[in-house]
């Protein structure tokens, strides 16, 4: 799968690299930003106390 994504970014191996940090960057940006708040109250581990 990483191959086919190198294989179609454009440009030489610095732009490549470029963005492929990029891409990454948005990603982590979305999942953090939206996606993850948006799925925590459906998960069964949320609100968890300990207690003695």
């Amino acid at each position: 799968m990483y191959a086919f994504l190198w294989r179609h970014l454009p440009g030489p191996v610095y732009v490549k690299v470029l963005l492929a940090a990029v891409a990454l960057a948005l990603i982590v940006v979305l999942l953090f930003g939206w996606v993850f708040p948006w799925i925590e109250p459906l998960m069964p581990f949320s609100g968890n106390t300990v207690s003695q």
